[in-house]
């Protein structure tokens, strides 16, 4: 059956006379409800691997802004976790992993049991497909192979990927098995975040902006491209949205490669460039800096309308240019919603 919801028609290139729109991290901590679910689950991979806790995040910014589009909460570092490797988030810390930086530690890790783990993953795709409003979208999404492996490789996060830079140039031969595995571990869960309802995806790469060209396409490209490929194997209609942060010009490659149905825009990308360049190659997704829609105010208004009236003439999702920063405050996402369901194109 044809799927008619707004966000999907764009995501196959419609321009339709509104424009749909979605947060990333829409689901979080500048929530009060979410606190406090948080608060009741324990800790944060409780919140993802208990099905009931992890739908109600999800509809919670729902029932406050009416979004487009609700997308899965859970979080990218579930498929290193299924693959057996030790994963814990520690306040002020963030994610700590124990470190699979040769080839006897990547041995060790195995993806005969990935799905057996993130059935509880999948259960909450099933809840979510029934639950949200007719109008509504699930999106479905992953970690991309690159940043997954930083995390994999380095055992937290960091600012330059440094360590798995090194890994990347210094024992090839490794670091392509670890991406490999990443590739089919990656593919496969998407096609059943699918099969359980999931009606778009999108694949995150929040640190492809550290490599240089070449490894760009090596690592992040090919990868993405190759998990297209995958998913439209087993689902050809579902729409994909890939989203190379950081990338700059190198993201118009990104989408020829990899064919992606639309593409995650940052905040530090030109709108102009965007509007020129990349809405007529597919559809354009973001881009309104995080920091501004914490600060509020007249600045946030005139941000929000230039990002609607450059991109009106194209498909365009209107999203952040990454996630949504725990201090904002919750009237500055409504009063950028109600901005944007208000907003026509003439």
């Amino acid at each position: 059956m044809t799927n008619n919801k707004l966000f999907i028609k764009t995501l196959r290139g419609e321009k339709n006379d509104r424009v749909p729109f979605w947060f990333m991290r829409q689901a979080g901590r500048y929530l009060p409800e979410y606190m406090a679910l948080r608060k009741e689950a324990g800790s944060f991979l409780d919140l993802c691997y208990n099905p009931d806790f992890a739908t109600e995040v999800t509809l919670q910014p729902i029932r406050r802004f009416n979004m487009d589009a609700a997308i899965l909460f859970s979080d990218i570092l579930v498929i290193p976790h299924a693959l057996g490797q030790d994963l814990a988030f520690k306040v002020g810390e963030g994610p700590v992993l124990t470190p699979v930086n040769n080839l006897e530690k990547l041995d060790a890790l195995s993806n005969k049991s990935i799905h057996d783990h993130l059935n509880p993953v999948y259960q909450t795709v099933s809840n979510l497909s029934k639950a949200l409003p007719e109008h509504v979208a699930l999106i479905g999404f992953a970690g991309a192979p690159w940043t997954v492996a930083t995390y994999m490789v380095n055992g937290r996060g960091s600012k330059d990927q440094a360590e798995t830079r090194l890994m990347a140039y210094q024992d090839r031969e490794t670091f392509t098995k670890l991406i490999d595995l990443l590739v089919s571990s990656t593919s496969e869960y998407l096609i059943r975040q699918v099969d359980h309802g999931a009606e778009a995806l999108q694949i995150f790469d929040s640190w492809s902006g550290t490599l240089p060209a070449d490894e760009f396409i090596k690592w992040c490209v090919e990868p993405v491209q190759k998990i297209v490929e995958n998913i439209r194997a087993v689902h050809p209609d579902v729409p994909i949205i890939g989203f190379p942060k950081g990338a700059g010009a190198k993201i118009k490659n990104f989408v020829k490669k990899t064919k992606v149905n639309a593409v995650s825009i940052d905040t530090s990308t030109s709108i102009t460039w965007v509007q020129n360049v990349m809405q007529p190659l597919c559809t354009v997704q973001g881009n309104l800096d995080p920091l501004l829609l914490g600060s509020g105010g007249e600045p946030l208004k005139k941000a929000v309308y230039h990002i609607l009236d450059h991109l009106k003439d194209g498909p365009h999702v209107f999203n952040l240019g990454h996630g949504i920063i725990p201090q904002t405050p919750p009237e500055n996402v409504k009063m950028v919603s109600d901005i944007i369901l208000n907003y026509r194109r003439s």
